[in-house]
């Protein structure tokens, strides 16, 4: 079926509507990360760059890396940017845009988040690396699109009892990580944890400034909550928008976290871009190799 021009929305030049890429410009590896200026820390370490292209929030470079071609992409903060990344990186290896119908032969993408975290659990260190098995969500982006296959139901309802969450919030939905993308990054160097995807920074993350919470005890029942063994880790406002995403659209994804603060223990690293930069590095040996 063809898609019509309101629902796949091309720029004059022939790239996609809000990423301004054409299906060459990107790589089978991506690496997404939140702040526009983070692609250019990462990029500098690549042999060579092919690409560079800024629209808003969304900047993209692609090159080589050890012989490796990668692809850097900023999202910007929240999942509502992930619903157009991850869906707009889809329809630019699996849907044509020529006869704008979905091809015959899907191409999977592997999609590596580098983000930054806040670590709830007091044992996590700051400037420590976390890899999210899985992450559960507190924004309501998959319950839009048929997602039943790819959620743990069980986990999500003993989570909604044992915090007493409110029923004016959205349901939340726990996606697993990709196994073999998991499997490449399982180290002594990272922690393995079970990340919380909030819908903001302050307030949705139980933060107080000036404004009162409606749970003061928010916080605190999610670090006490376990299910089979495992806990919620740590927050940030990504990564459960990436893997029920890619889930449902046939890609992998992992996210990988710079623990800058523990929100237990109230510290907050003292050289956080040595943290992330150490980070970086390491992701793209492990991705080249």
């Amino acid at each position: 079926m063809k898609i019509p021009d309101s629902e796949l929305i091309l720029n004059s030049d022939g790239s996609i509507y809000h990423l301004n890429l054409k299906p060459s410009d990107i790589a089978s590896t991506i690496i997404t990360v939140g702040d526009p200026e983070r692609v250019d820390d990462i990029s500098r370490c690549f042999d060579s760059i092919e690409l560079k292209i800024q629209k808003r929030e969304f900047k993209t470079h692609t090159g080589i890396y050890k012989g490796k071609r990668i692809s850097v992409i900023s999202t910007g903060i929240g999942t509502d940017n992930i619903d157009i990344v991850l869906n707009e990186l889809d329809a630019l290896v699996n849907i044509d845009f020529k006869t704008r119908k979905v091809k015959d032969e899907l191409t999977r993408l592997d999609i590596i988040r580098i983000g930054t975290s806040g670590a709830i659990q007091p044992s996590i260190p700051v400037d420590g690396f976390l890899v999210s098995e899985m992450a559960i969500g507190f924004d309501n982006l998959l319950h839009f699109y048929r997602s039943e296959a790819v959620v743990n139901n069980d986990f999500s309802e003993a989570f909604i009892k044992h915090t007493n969450w409110h029923n004016k919030r959205s349901v939340p939905y726990v996606v697993s990580a990709d196994d073999s993308l998991l499997q490449m990054f399982s180290s002594d160097v990272f922690i393995k944890g079970c990340t919380a995807t909030g819908v903001g920074f302050y307030g949705p993350q139980g933060r107080v400034l000036r404004l009162a919470l409606q749970d003061n005890d928010m916080i605190q029942n999610i670090k006490n909550f376990r299910f089979q063994e495992k806990s919620i880790t740590n927050l940030e406002m990504e990564t459960a928008g990436i893997y029920g995403l890619a889930k449902l659209l046939g890609h992998r994804a992992l996210s990988l976290n710079a623990i800058l603060a523990n929100r237990t223990t109230g510290t907050f690293s003292k050289e956080p871009q040595k943290t992330i930069d150490a980070l970086i590095e390491h992701t793209l040996e492990v991705i080249s190799a």
